[in-house]
């Protein structure tokens, strides 16, 4: 069994029933949900849009193998109405990212892990430092909880309430 570190974000149509239906799906076809952080709104990275972002990290148990498991989220993605863009930046209905793998560095023309930007955002180390301050990144060598005292994101990432 391996342990998967997935960030959720979404910033269009009803985002609790999105994150509802991704949370069961990837229960459902990675693995059980061991940790989730709470759910933050945050303000779009990399692009301008009047719409708010949710963000939500999960760490899942799995049998996959990363590049199994990249096919599962882009699968549940599409299922729950992504559709992408030429654009790397844009709004979107739901977006599954893959932040770590257990320990794994991978390299690969269709995966990275540990996702590439992980300590340039602050949308993802808020939540991730919630439920695994100590997980060491495996390239950087320095603990969640560095990187978000050291990243120097400016967007604001406001924890919403549990009832979000």
């Amino acid at each position: 069994m391996s342990k998967l570190f997935l960030l959720l974000g979404g910033n269009q149509g009803d985002k609790r029933q999105l994150f509802e239906q991704a949370l069961s799906r990837i229960e459902s076809q990675l693995g059980p949900i061991l940790l989730r952080s709470s759910i933050y709104e945050t303000e779009p990275w990399g692009f301008e849009s009047e719409a708010l972002f949710w963000n939500q990290v999960v760490l899942v148990q799995t049998t996959l193998t990363p590049h199994e498991a990249l096919t599962q989220t882009q699968a549940i993605e599409k299922d729950l109405g992504r559709v992408r863009h030429d654009t790397q930046y844009a709004d979107r209905l739901i977006d599954l990212d893959l932040l770590f793998y257990d320990q794994e560095v991978i390299q690969t023309p269709s995966l990275e892990i540990p996702h590439p930007r992980i300590h340039e955002r602050r949308f993802v180390l808020a939540p991730l430092a919630e439920i695994a301050p100590d997980f060491m990144h495996p390239s950087l060598k320095k603990k969640v909880s560095e990187l978000l005292v050291e990243c120097s994101d400016p967007l604001n990432v406001n924890q919403l309430s549990p009832e979000a």
